[in-house]
């Protein structure tokens, strides 16, 4: 995949082109995906995927400090080139750049820049200034600028409306199973190994202390997960534990994974989690004995989980 971080001076072949911020690149972007790809194959052109950083949220509504995302860009990137996109251009998001007309997007951005053969979007796909523009705007210019645009519908899921929102929902509810359906793949989180307070070792669990550096990054509800781990491109058994300690009265919440059958020192390493499914929420317990009788529990219900 051909990653760009400009739009000018592209030259892509009959490019079939989407746009939009695809957070999570979950079932219903996939269509999208497979859909320009397979456009890509007919026309003998390339797939194309428009999106945006910062998040366009995130520039819009300074004061809303609230929204966090289900990827960072490295891990959508990744996810795009799994799903076999041919170039990836990274737009940077402006409040300028928000304020353009959606004429003004269509004719003297998208089409002087790109000049796509097709264009598909989902079926709420909205851009320009006050989000003016949408399918309605394409079909006024797609004859004059010599494009065709293909709108796909809206996808359900088990009678469940996919969406990033839907998607951050399951995850701030604990509901990482149902997140992953959604997703189509399971949801991750990614950081350096940092030094805690080792109690996970002195409880017979000795944990690795995740900082996630990316501060608009979804973390999950508190509790305790089944979950893999990767570490040098290998994949461990492991349960994870969000939350704030709060049978040794912490201050903090912390993200600590208890990998199985794993003595190698970590700090200052990068580790990847994937989640697999949810266990049990976060309690005070009232000893460290009762604590250690519950985290033996949960070890058992993991190993069920991920030996299934």
């Amino acid at each position: 995949m051909k990653i760009f971080r400009s739009i000018d001076g592209l030259s892509i072949p009959n490019a079939v082109l989407t746009i939009g911020t695809f957070d999570g690149v979950h079932l219903g972007h996939q269509i999208i995906i497979a859909r320009i790809n397979e456009l890509a194959k007919k026309v003998n052109g390339e797939s194309v995927i428009l999106t945006f950083h910062p998040h366009p949220r995130l520039v819009i509504n300074l004061e809303d400090t609230s929204l966090r995302l289900l990827n960072t860009l490295d891990e959508k990137i990744a996810l795009f080139e799994k799903y076999g996109v041919n170039n990836l251009i990274i737009m940077p998001f402006s409040q300028a750049f928000s304020q353009m007309t959606a004429e003004d997007y269509v004719k003297n951005f998208l089409w002087k820049n790109i000049q796509p053969k097709i264009i598909v979007i989902g079926y709420d796909h909205r851009f320009g200034n006050n989000r003016e523009g949408g399918l309605h705007t394409f079909l006024e210019f797609k004859d004059a600028l010599k494009f065709n645009v293909e709108e796909i519908s809206r996808e359900d899921l088990e009678d469940v409306a996919i969406s990033s929102t839907k998607v951050r929902n399951a995850l701030t509810e604990g509901k990482v199973r149902l997140a992953n359906q959604l997703l189509g793949h399971a949801f991750t989180l990614k950081g350096k190994v940092v030094k805690g307070a080792s109690l996970g070792r002195h409880l017979g669990f000795p944990t690795a202390n995740i900082d996630v550096n990316d501060n608009n990054k979804l973390i999950p509800r508190e509790g305790i997960y089944a979950v893999k781990t990767k570490y040098n491109d290998v994949w461990y058994k492991a349960m994870l534990y969000i939350g704030m300690r709060p049978t040794f009265s912490g201050k903090n919440q912390t993200i600590e994974v208890n990998i199985f059958d794993f003595s190698e020192n970590l700090y200052g390493k990068e580790i990847e989690v994937e989640f697999v499914s949810e266990i049990r929420e976060d309690i005070k317990f009232t000893t460290a004995d009762a604590l250690i009788h519950q985290l033996k529990k949960d070890k058992e219900s993991a190993e069920r989980i991920l030996n299934y």
